[in-house]
């Protein structure tokens, strides 16, 4: 079912490489998608970038991990960064792996976290470890296979963050976008653990409000805490395309949580928006009509 991926070591090809990624373009084909998967050079830093479909997924800084790119994640490894203290190793699961931005960050900000990706492009992992390697020690198995088939395959199991980021509006898995695939992820984090959920959505944010109101049945249902929302300040003014990040699970029952929250806002990136369960649900409510 799971494997333990190497974390280095020579690429699986013989195409030239610098010391810090690819000499040129690397290509593969996904076998799930039909999508041409491309990681190539940063258009706009000295970072690497990972393209499916011609659409730019990931951003990758190799010489510094800690370092990332695109905002919604950025707002989810500030949430990550409040789980526990500072340091600490974590057990996270990644449903979706991407260029592993998210796998080089825990790394290098809690070295020693037990790591677990559950992807379904076969070929994606080994294809962007192969040309852009993890930090050394980075403990990662990988799984592949549908997120909520697989999940099922591990009872019992669970980890101080789940992080889902699969999601790409309408076009989003609708067996994954339920709210009973909420409680199946709930359930597989620790008492104070945490879910996030990264939702891309367009304008008009029907579907981000459809999750976000399965996600808070999901809680309920569990006795767990109100949904919390992290996005752009603009996405809440006004009805336009965007990510948005979701939050649920018994960590946000915390007695720091207004501390943590300000954390959040803090972090940006800017201007940023941190919305409660009240606001979260006044935000479902004005979308979902």
């Amino acid at each position: 079912m799971g494997r333990t991926h190497p974390v280095t070591g020579p690429p699986d090809d013989d195409l030239p490489r610098t010391p810090d990624g690819p000499a040129r373009p690397r290509t593969v084909h996904l076998s799930e998608s039909g999508l041409p998967a491309v990681v190539e050079r940063s258009d706009w830093d000295e970072g690497w970038v990972l393209r499916i479909g011609g659409i730019e997924q990931s951003h990758v800084d190799l010489a510094d991990p800690s370092r990332i790119s695109h905002e919604y994640l950025r707002r989810i490894a500030a949430a990550v960064d409040t789980v526990r203290p500072r340091g600490e190793p974590l057990t996270i699961a990644h449903l979706g792996g991407g260029a592993l931005t998210l796998v080089r960050y825990v790394q290098a900000t809690r070295p020693d976290s037990e790591q677990l990706v559950i992807e379904l492009e076969r070929e994606l992992v080994s294809f962007v470890v192969g040309a852009l390697p993890l930090p050394a020690g980075t403990r990662l198995e990988v799984v592949v296979g549908d997120a909520r088939d697989r999940l099922r395959e591990m009872p019992g199991r669970l980890f101080d963050v789940v992080v889902l980021d699969v999601f790409s509006g309408e076009a989003s898995p609708p067996h994954l976008a339920a709210e009973e695939f909420y409680v199946e992820a709930l359930e597989h984090l620790e008492v104070d653990g945490l879910l996030l959920v990264n939702v891309g959505d367009d304008a008009g944010q029907h579907f981000i409000a459809a999750q976000a109101a399965a996600l808070e049945a999901a809680s309920v249902s569990l006795g767990l805490p109100g949904v919390w929302m992290l996005t752009a300040a603009a996405l809440v003014e006004r009805s336009d395309f965007g990510n948005y990040v979701l939050l649920a699970g018994g960590a946000l029952a915390a007695a720091d949580i207004d501390e943590q929250s300000q954390r959040w806002w803090a972090a940006g990136p800017h201007p940023a928006a941190v919305l409660d369960p009240e606001e979260t649900a006044r935000f479902v409510w004005r979308r979902g009509r």
